[in-house]
């Protein structure tokens, strides 16, 4: 995943990253000017926004969808049902085994909550589905850790990840500006990374510190221009696009 939500660039050469950050909007608009961008992209490399990929076609003309984590499971798993009324809080069980909780192949670490538990079933089966573009939002707050949390439901996070071709080609979010709040995330991160989770977060005092002489309402957005190339030029390994082959793994 991208921009500290997961595996951090920095620790994968493999991603060349564009970030862009635009004050006094959010993530309903950063969506708006992805979708834009990435369509501009096919448009002035191809002539066109209507493609093959590696044989199978790809609309990037069209809108691209959106639905909520939970949404896209229940779409691409259906023999797994909904238990509880709040989406954030929803707990998937498998139809047909007396309401037995999901196993998982890779299941989440002992310290990760419902939360972690959504985002790894939704790995795990759905994910890899999402061919035409789409966007995956209301990712929760315990996987989101810079991300603000919803108005309507303080559970989820103003957060989307867009998808094409079953890869995730950015992740984007209205940025948590609230100092306190962002503290108390981090010091769950480190607790996290103590327990083991190798892709949580240190404990940024800087960037604590700055938001406390203030912020104003910003959304950020990161793309992955290695994977939005291997889209355009129809190329199926990422080693392929890599603009530095220092970078590339033997």
């Amino acid at each position: 995943n991208f921009r500290n939500e997961g595996v951090s660039p920095r620790h994968n050469p493999e991603f060349t990253m564009m970030e862009f950050y635009a004050a006094y909007t959010d993530y309903r608009w950063l969506m708006d000017f992805t979708e834009q961008v990435i369509r501009a992209a096919a448009q002035s490399a191809l002539g066109r926004t209507e493609f093959e990929y590696q044989g199978r076609p790809l609309d990037l003309g069209k809108p691209f969808a959106r639905m909520t984590m939970a949404q896209a499971i229940l779409a691409h798993a259906p023999q797994f049902t909904v238990q509880g009324r709040r989406p954030p809080s929803r707990c998937f069980r498998r139809a047909g085994r007396g309401g037995r909780h999901v196993g998982l192949g890779v299941p989440p670490l002992a310290t990760g909550g419902v939360g972690a538990l959504q985002l790894a079933l939704f790995e795990e089966t759905a994910e890899s589905k999402l061919w035409d573009p789409t966007y995956i939002i209301d990712y929760p707050v315990e996987v989101s850790p810079l991300a603000r949390a919803s108005d309507v439901d303080p559970e989820i996070t103003e957060r989307f990840e867009l998808f094409i071709t079953g890869r995730e080609i950015a992740n984007g979010f209205s940025e948590l500006n609230d100092a306190e709040d962002q503290a108390e995330r981090f010091r769950r991160q480190v607790e996290s990374k103590e327990a083991g989770d190798e892709e949580a977060m240190f404990y940024d005092a800087d960037f604590i510190q700055a938001l406390e002489y203030g912020m104003p309402p910003t959304g950020g957005c990161g793309v992955g221009i290695d994977r939005l190339i291997m889209l355009l030029t129809d190329s199926a390994n990422i080693r392929d696009v890599i603009m530095f082959p220092a970078l590339k793994r033997t």
